[in-house]
């Protein structure tokens, strides 16, 4: 193995991409909305450090500084957009920049978000718009634009194909009180992937989504857990006990994103501990129960 391949490897390891093997995106140009921070930010590390061109668009260059910085160390390939998700031409104007830069998009992941607890009741038509719009039409403009491009044909005219992944949560199914306008952009982003996988397959299109439960993320302390007892209720109700660490998530999203899982489409990986599973439990694992005796049953 030369030094090079070496210092590949070894940086690979260090991310959410040591899971797959090395190069496993050379070539390949990559989109992660919202890649500069949380989730996000371990997503586009394990892309890049597999070979991959990544390009992490955001509202704000403040949020790409530190993974651009990291990226320029480590001799990665990446480089940052700004781009308002919510707005369809300036998606469109994204999707072309990037084409015309670093070639036709390989791999989309929508990853932009955004979240805060709030009662259904007391939530303002902006606070729903908002959330509405990045998570919902930010994922389905963002999927029009990138996905046109896989679809259009290489050298011999045939559709170039592509991958694209969505990140929701286990509430877009179960429901939870407090996130209404989340729950509700989410349930539609799964809609939505389900339906594209089957629409856009005979392009060689793949559409995925991946469910995390609760990880560790500054944001998530702020604005979702933002008191220890809180923090430690939900951890409780996990029934491996713990959050999951972000480059256990992205390593998920990575493999759903490879060639290995290139017969994986319209299906949604959920990564929760089992949280989703025990939700309304009625007793607790390896409590025994007496079971009542029936009225005017005789004692033996």
């Amino acid at each position: 193995m030369s030094s090079e391949d070496s210092t590949g490897a070894a940086d690979a390891a260090s991310t959410a991409g040591g899971h797959l093997p090395a190069g496993s995106f050379e070539g390949k140009t990559v989109v992660v909305t919202g890649g500069g921070t949380g989730l996000g930010l371990d997503i586009s590390r394990g892309f890049a450090s597999l070979g991959a061109t990544v390009v992490i668009p955001s509202r704000s260059p403040d949020n790409q500084a530190a993974f651009l910085e990291e990226a320029a160390d480590r001799g990665w390939k990446a480089a940052g957009r700004q781009v308002d998700v919510r707005d369809a031409s300036d998606v469109r104007r994204l999707a072309d920049s990037i084409k015309d830069e670093f070639g036709p998009a390989d791999v989309l992941i929508n990853n932009a978000a955004g979240n805060f607890v709030c009662p259904a009741e007391r939530m303002s038509s902006n606070a729903w718009r908002a959330v509405l719009g990045i998570v919902l039409d930010g994922t389905f403009y963002c999927s029009k634009e990138f996905g046109k491009q896989m679809m259009r044909g290489g050298d011999d005219d045939a559709p170039r194909g592509g991958s694209i992944v969505n990140i929701i949560a286990t509430y877009a199914w179960t429901g939870m009180a407090g996130v209404v306008h989340s729950a509700s952009a989410k349930a539609g982003v799964l809609a939505m992937s389900k339906t594209l996988a089957v629409e856009w397959a005979r392009y060689g299109i793949r559409n995925n989504c991946v469910a995390p439960g609760p990880f560790e993320s500054d944001g998530a302390k702020q604005n979702l857990w933002p008191s220890d007892d809180v923090e430690q209720r939900i951890r409780e109700s996990v029934p491996l006990q713990r959050f999951a660490d972000r480059k256990e998530v992205a390593a998920q999203v990575l493999w759903l994103a490879s060639d290995a899982a290139a017969y994986v489409t319209g299906a949604n990986i959920t990564i929760d501990g089992g949280m989703s599973l025990g939700a309304g439990r009625m007793w607790e694992p390896g409590q025994r129960l007496e079971r009542r005796r029936r009225p005017g049953a005789e004692s033996s």
